[in-house]
């Protein structure tokens, strides 16, 4: 089959791989890109398997939080013009505030009462929409309540109070020091802006991800030559390293790396005074899983002057 120049560089971004190698990878894989990537792996050929595409989508993710539960949104705008816009900073705040009484929903919160207006967020963005000239959408919303504890939030790139490009929040269940678990929790936080774990715990990653990951290992293994029973112990040795590195509680602590983020939490705890838990995380960064649609400036540029 024909394999396209568009394809092929793609995928070069997705790998990091020597143009032949991406065009040999879809070629064998009948061009299924994902197949592709998980061909150059096996090889040992891609150099940045984990490298995320790029994202088109401008905006603000707001945050929010009450002292046990906290919201996170993000609101897309076609332009960091338009997020730097302060009309534009109030309404995101404004939603993320309103989220907070609602389930967290996107629906829930679109369809939630706008403040100074009696209407919808919904309509109240339809109405920015026509007022800033962008077209803008409540994209998704999350949060996170505890029983007692506290819900810590951080904003990354923050261009106002609780207004950035990426927003957390983590989640502390215990019986004591709330505040010591809120600030706990905003390290947390932190550590989880920097490295965007995959799951809290091993269970919570989807069983069809850990068998992705286990075939490439396998496969990378039996390319040594070795015995199946040593090939087996090496796979189980590079599954840990995996769960270390995409499962929060597995991860190094980014303030203190010679401890897990678990162990960290057991040093905690003295200073909250009680067992603590951590119950959940979200983390929301701008635009993320949103193609952009990339242009040649210089092209734009000479089609104009030829006009």
């Amino acid at each position: 089959m024909s394999i396209s120049a568009a394809l092929v560089k793609q995928l070069r971004e997705m790998t990091g791989a020597g143009m032949m190698d991406c065009k040999t990878a879809l070629s064998e894989t009948g061009g299924d890109l994902e197949a592709a990537v998980d061909w150059l792996r096996k090889k040992g050929i891609s150099k940045a398997d984990k490298k995320s595409g790029r994202t088109a989508a401008e905006g603000l993710v707001g945050v929010a939080s009450e002292p046990q539960s906290a919201v996170v949104v993000e609101v897309n705008s076609e332009t960091d013009f338009v997020a730097r816009n302060e009309s534009f900073q109030t309404l995101v705040r404004d939603i993320a505030n309103v989220a907070l009484g609602t389930d967290g929903s996107v629906e829930a919160v679109a369809n939630a009462t706008y403040p100074d207006g009696g209407k919808s967020v919904a309509d109240t963005i339809r109405e920015a929409i026509a007022t800033i000239g962008e077209n803008m959408t409540l994209r998704r919303a999350a949060k996170l309540t505890v029983g007692k504890g506290a819900v810590a939030t951080y904003v990354h790139n923050a261009l106002a109070e609780g207004l950035g490009k990426i927003g957390v929040l983590v989640a502390i269940e215990t019986e004591g020091d709330a505040e010591a678990a809120r600030n706990f929790g905003r390290q947390v936080a932190m550590h989880v802006a920097a490295t965007s774990p995959l799951a809290l715990t091993e269970a919570e990653i989807d069983p069809a991800l850990v068998e992705r990951e286990k075939a490439i290992f396998s496969e990378q293994a039996r390319q040594s030559g070795k015995p199946e029973n040593i090939i087996e112990k090496m796979v189980e040795g590079r599954l840990r390293k995996y769960f270390e590195e995409v499962v929060l509680l597995k991860q190094a602590f980014v303030i203190n790396p010679d401890l897990t983020v678990e162990k960290a939490l057991k040093e905690a705890e003295k200073e909250i005074g009680a067992p603590a838990t951590i119950t959940g995380f979200v983390r929301f960064a701008l635009g993320e899983g949103i193609e952009r649609n990339e242009t040649d400036f210089a092209a734009e540029v000479a089609a104009a002057v030829k006009s």
